[in-house]
């Protein structure tokens, strides 16, 4: 397969002054600029934090705009996880080039998503060597949940969050992930947002930035130790 390297928009800290890194990952027809406003929202309660939100690798393929993470013309459950399969190694590649140009450790970073994008968080950031301190999932599923005992390679801590009336990806979903999540003995938290469609609200902004905030204490503590 042909090498892909994403960009997208960044905000908040620079290398050499960043304590940690988030990466957003957008939703199917939108691009990186999406979901870099969340980080305006999770800075304040972020001190020194890099945001990262890359284009998905691939052009939209119902649309003359917009990106994908992989397509959706076939929603069987067998394409999608072949899509979600060729997508992961380009995000693992990504996640671990931002590391290393903000000069951070290795596991000092956390997965964040909206729909597609937080299906993508999902199955990569629990494949990865090195966990993510934090795995954030807005309106997203679990993809190939069957192979998750044989391939997880970490138990990152997972936040789902849903609205009961989204009828674009079924709240179901994230209920089917956190049973899924809770058997394999992975701390799993869920938030069903009554009301709420395919979207984020501000409850769940504010969930979410609590979420990270906790995840990231000890990163943040550490490093202003051997600051000071």
């Amino acid at each position: 397969m042909q090498f892909i390297s994403l960009t997208g928009p960044r905000f908040g800290a620079r290398p050499g002054r960043a304590r940690m890194l988030v990466v957003l990952c957008h939703g199917v027809g939108a691009d990186g600029r999406d979901v870099i406003g969340l980080a305006t929202h999770w800075a304040g309660v972020l001190p020194g934090a890099a945001f990262a939100a890359p284009h998905a690798p691939f052009p939209y393929d119902q649309a003359p705009f917009g990106r994908q993470w992989f397509s959706l013309a076939d929603r069987s459950l067998a394409s999608l996880e072949a899509g979600v399969r060729t997508a992961w190694p380009i995000l693992d590649r990504f996640v671990d080039a931002e590391l290393a140009r903000l000069a951070l450790p290795p596991d000092a970073y956390a997965l964040a998503g909206f729909s597609q994008g937080a299906m993508m968080a999902l199955f990569a950031g629990l494949r990865r060597d090195i966990a993510p301190r934090a795995i954030l999932s807005f309106s997203g599923a679990l993809i190939a949940p069957g192979a998750l005992a044989d391939e997880r390679q970490n138990e990152a801590p997972v936040m789902l969050v849903h609205g009961t009336d989204d009828d674009v990806v079924p709240a179901q979903l994230t209920r089917h992930a956190e049973a899924v999540l809770h058997a394999e003995g992975i701390p799993v938290r869920m938030r069903l947002t009554p009301g709420l469609g395919h979207a984020i609200d501000e409850a769940g902004v504010a969930i979410g930035g609590t979420f990270l905030r906790h995840a990231f204490a000890t990163v943040s503590s550490g490093m202003l130790s051997a600051a000071e």
